[in-house]
C-alpha cells in the first residue's frame, strides 16, 4: 500500500480539477467568476472560527465564503459586481474578510497552516477530503441538471430572465453556496488563492467555440482534469519535487494563449 501512497492525491486533483471548471464556466458566462475569488478569499475567517470552536472547518469557510459574497451584492449598486464603481467595493470586501481571518487566528490563539490553507498541500491529503470534493461534485451536478435552461436564460439575458418571472436572485444564491463549497473542497488540492485560476483558464478554453453551454461544461471539466492530474504527477517526479498546488495554478496561466487563440477564431468565424 505504501507504493500507492500517490493514489489518494491523485483522484482528489483529478475531482478537484474537474469540479471547479463547471462552477467557473457557469460563473463565467454571467460575469460573475469575479465573486469566486472573493468567495475564496472569504473563507478564512469562518475557517478560524470553526477551528477555535472544533467545528468542521469546511462548515465556518461556506458560512463566511457566502456571507462575504453576499454583502458584496448588497453593497455593490450595479446588477454585474466587478464592473465599474462595484469593483473597489468587492476588492475591498475581499482585503476586509482575507484580512479579518488573519487577524482571528492570534486573536482566537489557534493554529492553522496558512500556506497549505492558501495554496493547498494535495500530499497531505485525507480520505475525507476526497470525500467533501465527490460531495461539491455531486451538488453542482444536481445544480446544473435541474436549472440548466434557467442559467443558459440568466447568462445570455439576466435582464430578460428577470422579466421572464425567473428567481434570479435565488439562482444566483444556489450558485454561490456551490461556488463556496467547491472553494472548501479544492483547499487541500490549490489552496483558496490558486482556486480561481483552476476555475477561470479552463473555463475560458472550453467557451471558445463552444456551441452550447454543456458543450463548454465538459470540455472546461476534461481540461481541468488533465491539469491537474498532469501538474500533480509532474510534481511528485524526484527531478521536479515541486509543490503541486502552486504548478497547476502555473499550468493554468500556461492555457491563456491557447484560451486567446481559440477566442479569436471563433470571432474570425462569425
Amino acid at each position: 500500500m505504501e507504493s500507492l501512497w500517490w493514489l489518494l492525491p491523485l483522484l482528489l486533483a483529478l475531482v478537484i480539477g474537474g469540479l471547479c471548471p463547471l462552477a467557473g464556466t457557469m460563473l463565467l458566462v454571467q460575469r460573475r467568476l469575479f465573486l469566486a475569488n472573493l468567495v475564496s478569499h472569504a473563507v478564512l475567517p469562518g475557517l478560524a472560527l470553526a477551528v477555535a470552536l472544533r467545528l468542521d472547518p469546511g462548515l465556518g469557510g461556506v458560512i463566511t465564503g457566502v456571507a462575504g459574497a453576499l454583502l458584496a451584492e448588497r453593497l455593490s449598486r450595479g446588477d454585474r459586481p466587478g464592473e465599474g464603481g462595484d469593483e473597489a467595493v468587492l476588492n475591498t470586501v475581499l482585503a476586509g474578510f482575507l484580512g479579518l481571518g488573519v487577524l482571528l487566528i492570534p486573536l482566537l490563539h489557534i493554529r492553522v497552516d496558512l500556506e497549505a490553507v492558501l495554496f493547498g498541500d494535495l500530499l497531505a491529503a485525507a480520505p475525507a477530503d476526497l470525500l467533501r470534493s465527490l460531495l461539491a461534485l455531486a451538488a453542482v451536478l444536481a445544480l446544473i441538471a435541474l436549472r440548466y435552461s434557467h442559467y443558459v436564460y440568466l447568462g445570455v439575458d439576466p435582464l430578460g430572465a428577470a422579466g421572464a418571472g425567473l428567481p434570479v436572485r435565488r439562482l444566483r444564491l444556489l450558485l454561490t453556496l456551490v461556488t463556496a463549497f467547491i472553494v472548501v473542497s479544492a483547499m487541500t488540492a490549490v489552496g483558496v488563492v490558486l482556486v480561481i485560476a483552476l476555475m477561470g483558464a479552463p473555463a475560458l478554453l472550453a467557451l471558445a467555440g463552444a456551441s452550447s453551454l454543456r458543450q463548454a461544461l465538459g470540455r472546461s471539466a476534461l481540461v481541468g482534469m488533465a491539469i491537474s492530474g498532469a501538474g500533480f504527477l509532474l510534481a511528485i517526479q524526484p527531478a521536479v519535487n515541486l509543490p503541486p498546488g502552486p504548478l497547476i495554478g502555473v499550468l493554468c496561466m500556461a492555457l491563456l494563449p491557447f484560451a486567446a487563440l481559440g477566442a479569436a477564431r471563433s470571432s474570425a468565424r462569425r
